[in-house]
């Protein structure tokens, strides 16, 4: 399918790795010129400095003087924004009751993974506006809909991530801007295999994992104006397991 991405131009967030990495990667395929901002600017350099498509940009989401700076960087470098997407996020503490979270750890995951995409939203919007298929798609979970024991912080700020997104999504559909969250299951990333303690990766689980590429095209057609009709929702993208009943019957 042709997604009629060719030639347009984005920012990705958190695009040093995982996810956002793949994203880039499969934008770049497509023909975008992609401005990608990580607060890790050795992986940045050493990731995509050998293509004119890609311009990275050292950014940490959670100061707003930091995002405004790489956001006006990015764009006066691409010449116009139509696609923003919101990959950074931390996953906090895992394994942990709520009791024995602190106020740090608890308000740190909300500041990537909530005010993170604010900043970025805020500070990109003014761009976005002028474009004729503005797309936005914010990286959510299905622990926005869904919870395990000892993940309550990450959650939590997931479920704002989809609720931001609709929100927006409302305030400026009469600018022509489409805001959707992408709400996939477990993706064999670096940090999910930290998390869950699987360095070898999860061939032998005996549940599916995304890998970080299929994501990426899901979001991808999300971008495209094939999509054009979905607007204002979260995509849960989890093999169908949350539809599935734990009922003991």
């Amino acid at each position: 399918m042709e997604l009629g991405l060719a030639g347009r131009t984005a920012i990705v967030t958190g695009g040093a790795g995982g996810i956002g990495a793949a994203v880039v990667a499969a934008l770049v395929r497509e023909g975008v010129r992609v401005a990608v901002l990580d607060r890790d600017s050795r992986a940045l350099t050493g990731m995509w400095d050998t293509t004119d498509a890609v311009y990275p940009v050292a950014a940490d989401v959670t100061d707003e003087a930091s995002v405004a700076d790489a956001v006006a960087r990015a764009t006066d470098n691409l010449g116009s924004l139509d696609f923003l997407v919101g990959c950074a996020g931390i996953s906090g503490p895992v394994g942990r009751s709520l009791i024995d979270t602190t106020l740090a750890e608890w308000n740190e995951v909300f500041a990537v993974n909530v005010a993170g995409n604010f900043l970025a939203l805020k500070h990109a919007l003014p761009a976005l506006t002028t474009s004729s298929a503005a797309s936005i798609v914010l990286v959510a979970s299905d622990s926005a809909l869904v919870a395990a024991s000892g993940m309550v912080p990450y959650c939590a700020s997931k479920a704002a991530v989809v609720q931001l997104a609709r929100a927006l999504a409302v305030e400026v559909a009469d600018q022509g801007i489409r805001v959707n969250a992408l709400c996939p299951s477990i993706v064999d990333t670096g940090m999910s295999r930290d998390d869950l303690d699987l360095p070898e990766g999860f061939s032998r689980m005996g549940y599916p994992v995304h890998t970080a590429a299929e994501v990426a095209d899901q979001i991808l057609f999300l971008l495209s104006p094939r999509s054009r009709a979905v607007n204002a929702t979260a995509v849960i993208s989890d093999f169908g397991y949350s539809a599935r009943s734990n009922f003991p019957a």
